[in-house]
């Protein structure tokens, strides 16, 4: 018999018809509940656990690609569903075990053959797809560490300067002196290890500030 596929997905109908086009290859499959992380866990660790059908986008409070590490810790290989193009969520996914991804915007039959793959055991990731998601991962943690240096109002500051913004139109919204703003924009330079506002803006942009 076929491992199961347990789907996660809050859109009832997307959810139904995965689960009924699964059953017709003749992979048991099941809906999972989505009304809170708890919830989904508790699902997870009823019956055997086989191929977890994750979408990232829940609608809840938390990020799917969160559930990828309970999920695998309860047994269930994960195959992440996402509609953002995003390679940083797809990134930390596969880093938390994920053992790939299939985009919402892909046709219905194509999900379909992607979880009917995963359940008999078909690599989802190529090993240079898999290095290279890992590397952006890694890159990522290295932003988030620069960023995190920066005081709440240098964030501000940072993305203003994103958005555009002259440090004259800065201080201006502000109500400082231009002065000021220079000064931080100085500590902004050094904190991100960065020579220019250009790499600044170009590090907050990749890597997210506060305000993205």
């Amino acid at each position: 018999m076929k491992p199961p596929v347990l789907v996660i997905d809050d859109h009832a109908i997307v959810a139904t018809s995965l689960v009924l086009a699964l059953r017709g290859q003749g992979i048991p499959a099941r809906r999972c509940p989505v009304t809170s992380e708890a919830a989904i866990i508790a699902e997870a660790e009823t019956g055997e656990p086989g191929l977890a059908l994750l979408d990232m986008d829940l609608g809840l409070d938390v990020d799917g690609a969160d559930l990828v590490m309970p999920l695998r810790a309860a047994g269930w290989k994960v195959l992440v569903v996402t509609g953002s193009s995003s390679r940083n969520r797809i990134a930390a996914a596969v880093v938390a075990g994920a053992i790939g991804w299939v985009s919402k915007a892909a046709p219905f039959e194509q999900l379909v053959q992607a979880a009917a793959a995963a359940v008999n055991g078909r690599s989802m990731l190529t090993d240079q797809e898999r290095r290279e998601l890992h590397e952006l991962n890694r890159g990522d943690h290295d932003r988030t560490r620069l960023l995190d240096r920066l005081t709440a109002r240098e964030r501000e500051v940072l993305d203003r300067l994103a958005a555009g913004q002259r440090a004259a139109k800065v201080a201006e919204e502000f109500v400082v002196s231009v002065a000021t703003v220079r000064s931080q924009i100085r500590s902004i330079l050094a904190k991100l290890e960065v020579g220019s506002q250009l790499e600044a803006v170009a590090l907050a942009r990749s890597g997210g500030s506060s305000g993205r």
